[in-house]
């Protein structure tokens, strides 16, 4: 069966973890799906198209929705450039 872009979005840069109390909130999860995309070399889709598909697999203000990954990496130093 073949898996959407989003699908494999979140199997591969999300965790859940159930004993976080931490969510990832609406931007930085687009900008997560974003930073998977250029580094998968796949172009993002529009961010209304990435919410509805969202809407339909989880809950993005269910609490312990983490990132993972080099997806992650590369989202924390592309929104923190001081790091580098």
């Amino acid at each position: 069966m073949a898996h959407s872009q989003f699908d494999l979005f979140l199997r591969e840069a999300t965790h859940l973890d159930p004993a976080s109390e931490s969510a990832l909130d609406c931007d930085r999860l687009y900008g997560l799906y974003t930073s998977w995309c250029f580094i998968n070399q796949k172009a993002p889709r529009p961010e209304a198209t990435f919410w509805a598909a969202m809407k339909q697999r989880i809950n993005p203000d269910q609490p312990g929705l983490t990132m993972k990954g080099p997806a992650a990496a590369d989202y924390i130093l592309a929104s923190s450039p001081g790091l580098v």
